[in-house]
């Protein structure tokens, strides 16, 4: 006999995780007689996953139930647990933004990430107080980005019980693969702040495991460094193509093990390709090439991440076909054993007492020494039915607090007092202290062209200049009101 309860999914319409997690819970005996409420804004993607959930349960034979909206707190009434796994920025309008600020100059992780960080975590937490007023007892399950910025904001303005999850954890199964050795094996440990972890722990069968990655560097690394082949990748479980497996394979790449020569620990999963760790690895298309593999030059260029939306798009379509399908077999195509997605297990062993360590993003309070309290952290967490409760962590070395988690830990400050203040000009010198930024102009003119498209029209009347930069009623920077000064910072042509 399971416990019943009600699971609110914002943002259904993501195919493959709200399948992933219908599933999931179809699979966890503990949980049958639960009802799931679908809520999405795109009416078509939500009926077609609404469709396909209930077959599956229906073909497995689950007692699940589900329901559908296009109403967020309709959604959110009598919900035990929310897992937002919306985004308002689409792949699409990323695609166009990238291709914008190129045109300046910039490469893909500067001013794009300004209304990724705008749009979404302010839509998290319009979604974190629907919560707190409709169903304040519930858990919210973070599953969409921003995870650090977003939780940490949430954490400050409400009084939620809120869990972040990501993926990139993910990265050391794929070392394991890649040295020749059995993750289920492996006792680790990577923490730090999300999109920012280091493996601090690694033993295999009770052994340091750590001598396994030096000897695969030594005898390995080399030939594998030199392998072009576009098609080679050992992502297969992804369902992505040969190519874009090899783009994402990045975890004992050139620039992973400079990494880890250079701050004494290997980083973990989306760590290695963040833009913030390290601007030579991004430098140009020659520089991404050597650091993270030829012939795409990892997961953020300009060949492989247009790929990489193309693949989603697919995967909707196949979706669709699936669910147009009613021949088709479900349990056939989706399979019966669990997938590697946490949601559901930590709604279990939150539900159920069934214990278990978990890859979590939850607020400090004294987890990681030397980060803030309020701060969500990435950190193994003990979950049960006395809640999540993060483990007590050795620090990392000082020279990675030093030059990669407090200087992050200031950007997210930045981020949010900008949010909070409506402050244009935190904007602006976040693009200044951007290491593509080679004037004050270029800065200025790329600020102006992204918060200039049509679909920022909200971030551009949210943001305002400081007092004392208004001219006429038309807000002017000091470069606006300078010709003389804009043409000696006129940035020349590559």
């Amino acid at each position: 006999m399971g416990t019943a309860i009600k699971v609110a999914v914002i943002g259904a319409g993501s195919a493959t995780f709200s399948l992933g997690l219908v599933k999931d819970l179809c699979l966890t005996e503990g949980l049958s007689g639960s009802h799931v409420s679908f809520m999405d804004v795109d009416a078509e993607r939500l009926q077609m996953i609404h469709r396909l959930a209930e077959r599956y349960a229906d073909e497995l034979g689950a007692d699940l139930s589900f329901d559908l909206t296009l109403d967020r707190r309709a959604a959110l009434q009598d919900a035990d647990f929310v897992i937002n796994t919306a985004s308002v920025v689409t792949y699409r309008s990323g695609l166009e933004t990238r291709d914008l600020i190129q045109k300046y100059g910039y490469d893909w992780d500067g001013p794009s990430a300004q209304e990724y960080l705008y749009y979404n975590t302010t839509f998290m937490l319009d979604v974190a107080r629907d919560i707190e007023e409709i169903c304040p007892d519930a858990w919210l399950i973070q599953s969409g980005n921003p995870v650090y910025e977003g939780c940490t904001a949430i954490g400050r303005e409400t009084d939620l019980k809120i869990c972040g999850l990501c993926h990139g954890y993910y990265g050391y199964q794929d070392i394991c693969d890649m040295i020749g050795i059995d993750w289920r094996k492996v006792d680790w440990q990577a923490p730090g702040l999300n999109h920012n972890i280091w493996l601090t722990h690694f033993f295999y069968e009770g052994r340091d495991a750590y001598p396994l990655i030096d000897e695969w560097i030594r005898n390995q690394g080399p030939a594998y460094w030199a392998d072009t082949s576009p098609a080679r990748g050992r992502s297969a479980g992804m369902g992505w193509s040969g190519e874009l497996r090899r783009a994402w394979e990045i975890d004992l790449s050139r620039a992973a093990v400079h990494m880890y020569r250079l701050y004494g620990l290997m980083p973990i999963g989306d760590t290695v390709w963040m833009k913030y760790i390290g601007w030579w690895y991004h430098k140009n298309f020659a520089a991404k090439r050597y650091w993270f593999g030829e012939p795409w030059g990892g997961q953020r260029s300009h060949l492989s991440w247009p790929m990489y939306v193309e693949n989603q798009e697919q995967r909707v379509n196949q979706v669709a076909q699936l669910a147009q399908d009613p021949k088709a077999s479900l349990v056939e195509t989706m399979g019966r054993t669990m997938s590697r997605e946490q949601q559901v297990p930590i709604i279990d062993a939150l539900v159920n007492d069934n214990e278990g360590l978990f890859q979590v993003n939850v607020p400090n309070y004294g987890a990681l020494p030397g980060v803030p309290d309020d701060i969500v952290v990435e950190a193994p967490a003990i979950v049960n039915k006395k809640g999540i409760q993060p483990m007590r962590l050795d620090p990392l070395p000082p020279k990675i607090m030093l030059t990669q988690i407090l200087p992050l830990v200031l950007s997210l400050e930045r981020t949010l007092l900008a949010i909070k203040t409506q402050d244009r000009s935190l904007l602006l010198w976040s693009l200044l202290d951007d290491n593509d930024t080679r004037s004050y102009a270029q800065a200025e003119e790329v600020l102006d062209a992204i918060l200039g498209q049509d679909y920022n029209r909200e971030m551009n009347d949210y943001y305002r200049w400081p007092a004392g930069w208004e001219v006429n009623g038309a807000a002017q920077t000091p470069v606006q009101d300078d010709p003389a000064l804009r043409a000696r910072e006129a940035v020349p042509a590559d």
